[in-house]
């Protein structure tokens, strides 16, 4: 905890050394997405510009990385195992918060663009969310359940495997587009803009995707929400309605 602390101050203190000349103007391409019934996914173009009080200072190169967020949510990682000729849940870990999506754009390696004590400071990479804000705390192999959850996220295309690139024109304009899957959680999406030099952030801007349910999606999800009975009562109804019309077209077809 002290060495944490310690990689905190010395990353504040190495912001506040960094070039202030310097900051960001972006926008987005849209900042609300509805999702439908038949929602298939949907694409946020990211841009903007360096703003300069000062001409472009010969220094080290300037690099952009850029996030996308989704909402925090805690969640339980379970390990299976194959006993008995079946696969059956052995132990697991519940994770505090974990982001339900991540994405990361960058002009660079980010390893080599963003130092260690910068991530742990501003939290962008996948890995230093889950460990600033729900590290697995009741198994002793913490790092296997944050890594099979991350190996799972991206699988379902909720977590991006590898950085997406950012087109940089001259240090001075940028942009990139993020592709939003169709199994995205309804909430509001962080869309976090960091300028960096030598590893360090000397700038950042952050703005907020909102995602909502609407139309028939709204109505089905405040329903199982606000009257849980009523949507299990409509939910049961609708399955016999669908097997009495299942066993009508059934005999009609075996007379005919």
């Amino acid at each position: 905890m002290i060495i944490r602390i310690l990689i905190l101050f010395a990353a504040i203190a190495t912001f506040q050394q960094a070039n202030a000349n310097e900051s960001v103007v972006a926008a987005l391409s849209q900042n609300r997405v509805s999702i439908t019934a038949n929602f298939d996914g949907s694409e946020i173009l990211v841009y903007g510009a360096i703003k300069r009080d000062e001409p472009l200072p010969e220094a080290s190169a300037l690099h952009v990385i850029i996030s996308v967020v989704g909402p925090l949510a805690p969640v339980l990682v379970r390990r299976k195992l194959y006993k008995f000729g079946i696969w059956v849940n052995a132990d697991s870990a519940r994770i505090g918060q974990a982001p339900t999506f991540h994405a990361v754009a960058t002009t660079g390696d980010l390893e080599k663009i963003l130092s260690e004590s910068e991530d742990l400071l501003h939290e962008v990479s996948v890995d230093q969310i889950i460990e600033a804000v729900g590290k697995p705390a009741n198994s002793e192999d913490s790092e296997i359940f944050r890594e099979a959850l991350i190996r799972l996220r991206t699988e379902e295309g909720l977590y991006s495997g590898f950085p997406v690139p950012v087109e940089f024109a001259e240090e001075t304009l940028f942009s990139t587009r993020f592709a939003l899957p169709a199994n995205l959680v309804e909430g509001d999406y962080s869309v976090r803009i960091f300028l960096t030099r030598d590893g360090a952030v000397i700038d950042d801007h952050e703005q907020t995707i909102f995602v909502r349910k609407v139309g028939l999606e709204r109505w089905i999800y405040n329903l199982a929400h606000d009257e849980p009975l009523a949507y299990g009562l409509l939910s049961l109804l609708i399955a016999v309605a669908a097997g009495w019309c299942a066993s009508t077209v059934f005999r009609f077809v075996m007379k005919a």
